[in-house]
């Protein structure tokens, strides 16, 4: 019974990523660089990306977001209000909706997504730190959310979702003066877990590292077309 139930779970990660390879050949057809944003609900994923917008990021690049959420559309119709293109997917029906976004859903959604207008598409996962970083999409890098009311032993609880992720944004560090939070400890915690993640310590709410994820973006966008 062990084996087979091992034997299941690796066939839907097979077939998963079979399809995300069929996605990223349409990204990179497309010439489109996919970025796939992870979090723990309310990190602040939706908020980061505001903040890019205002700042500029839409008006150097050709930006598009595909918006997964259990039901509603509340974070995309924040997006939308900044005149990006967003398309929205939702999980919801059956037992309250899947808890991650895999690739045959994305796939599902491709249609509506305007490909060929776009330099960098955000794929804003589901808020849950354990199911999205076990299915790839046809990404390019994935990058995940931390913010500091979460604590500092994330990293540790949830080894693969920070293994994963070439960039950890640190967010909500306007907080930091308000809490009981070793920001020193969850660093050593995340480089124990994964020594190369990049670190970026941003506020969405008061500005402070939002012009170097900005860069992130642009430079990821720079690298896959210098790959290409």
């Amino acid at each position: 019974m062990h084996r087979t139930k091992v034997r299941v779970v690796e066939d839907a990660l097979d077939a998963n990523n079979t399809i995300a390879r069929a996605n990223r050949d349409d990204f990179d057809r497309e010439g489109v660089t996919v970025v796939n944003l992870m979090s723990a609900p309310g990190a602040g994923k939706t908020s980061l990306l505001e903040a890019a917008f205002r700042a500029g990021v839409a008006d150097e690049l050709r930006v598009g977001v595909l918006e997964g959420d259990v039901q509603g559309s509340f974070d995309a119709d924040r997006l939308a209000h900044l005149h990006v293109p967003v398309t929205q997917l939702n999980t919801g029906g059956g037992f309250g909706g899947e808890c991650h976004l895999d690739a045959n859903m994305v796939r599902s959604a491709l249609p509506e997504v305007p490909l060929a207008d776009l330099d960098l598409l955000v794929i804003e996962n589901v808020g849950n730190l354990v199911c999205p970083a076990e299915f790839r999409v046809g990404e390019d890098v994935k990058a995940m959310v931390c913010s500091v009311t979460e604590g500092e032993d994330k990293p540790l609880k949830y080894p693969l979702m920070f293994r994963s992720c070439e960039l950890v944004v640190i967010n909500k560090i306007d907080l930091l003066p308000h809490l009981d939070y070793d920001l020193e400890a969850f660093q050593a915690n995340l480089e124990r877990v994964n020594p190369d993640a990049r670190q970026l310590l941003v506020s969405a709410r008061g500005g402070e590292g939002v012009e170097e994820w900005c860069r992130w973006l642009t430079g990821t966008v720079e690298r896959a077309a210098a790959a290409a």
